[in-house]
């Protein structure tokens, strides 16, 4: 009987839980498709924009715009790293941690000094366990970031790559192929490289003066890829939610298909004894 009742129990619990992580994917079902509505808002822009920045360099331009200067030598390189605030969503987190790490020691092994940006509690939390500096760190960045936080976040890199501090700028985050498919990438902000395909600066008809268009397009182009990244990480951290906690959810019916099954072998077990004992005693009583 106390078999039974334990067998029973453990299904309760198993259905809780199964209720659980399937309201979980409801809810990254609904985020998701919101998500995924601003990602491809996003790209269209951050496409053009990359078209004509990659199409600007000259080594007159260089002198004159610090962001756009092409250091002969890389001895310090800035890392900005993406993560997710909450778990529950399978490898997402870990996969982009571990995609950073391999960054951060093929700089090193190059002999390039790195320092670590993050943004996301589970790569802060992470790093601050294993004892790793890092020079800034951010939580507050939600489901829905806007380029106000991703100005906040690269400003001040860009600021300190301008200044000559650091001669590189990478940005690990997830790419958003599909909800099914969100691989680690590693792009390189800065230097800004350049496209030989892409439209020159001659080609532009320039109103008002080229200097100002330079001056707001520069910074506007690395503040926008990295609000593209944010917007791609954050449907891409929906997404792996989702997956996770279907698959949650089917683990749990398959497990809740097998206790059944034991408890009503137990229960038959049990109904089985009890009209043996029945049939024992009446045989007896005769």
């Amino acid at each position: 009987m106390a078999g039974s009742r334990d067998v029973k129990r453990r299904i309760k619990s198993v259905e809780n839980t199964r209720q659980i992580t399937r309201t979980m994917e409801l809810v990254a079902t609904s985020k998701l498709k919101r998500a995924t509505d601003r990602v491809y808002a996003a790209r269209p822009y951050a496409g053009a924009l990359h078209e004509i920045v990659a199409g600007l360099y000259s080594p007159a331009l260089s002198e004159k715009y610090p962001i756009l200067r092409r250091p002969e030598t890389t001895k310090r390189a800035a890392v900005l790293l993406l993560t997710a605030n909450r778990g529950l969503c399978g490898g997402f987190n870990s996969n982009l941690i571990k995609q950073a790490r391999t960054l951060m020691e093929e700089l090193r092994g190059k002999g390039i000094e790195t320092e670590l940006h993050i943004a996301g509690k589970k790569a802060v939390a992470y790093f601050r366990f294993r004892g790793e500096e890092m020079a800034t760190t951010r939580t507050d960045v939600g489901d829905h970031p806007t380029v106000d936080d991703a100005e906040s976040l690269i400003g001040p890199i860009r600021d300190r790559f301008e200044s000559g501090a650091v001669d590189a700028v990478y940005l690990v985050s997830s790419q958003f192929r599909s909800a099914m498919s969100t691989p680690p990438h590693t792009r390189e902000l800065l230097p800004i490289e350049g496209d030989p395909d892409a439209p020159s600066a001659d080609t532009f008809i320039l109103s008002p003066s080229g200097d100002m268009i330079l001056e707001r397009i520069l910074p506007a182009y690395i503040r926008n890829a990295v609000f593209t990244a944010l917007v791609e990480n954050a449907a891409a951290e929906q997404g792996a939610r989702r997956s996770a906690m279907k698959s949650a959810t089917d683990n749990a019916g398959d497990v809740l298909e097998h206790l059944t099954r034991t408890y009503n072998r137990a229960r038959q077990a049990q109904i089985t004894q009890e009209i043996a004992e029945i049939v024992g005693g009446s045989a007896a009583l005769e």
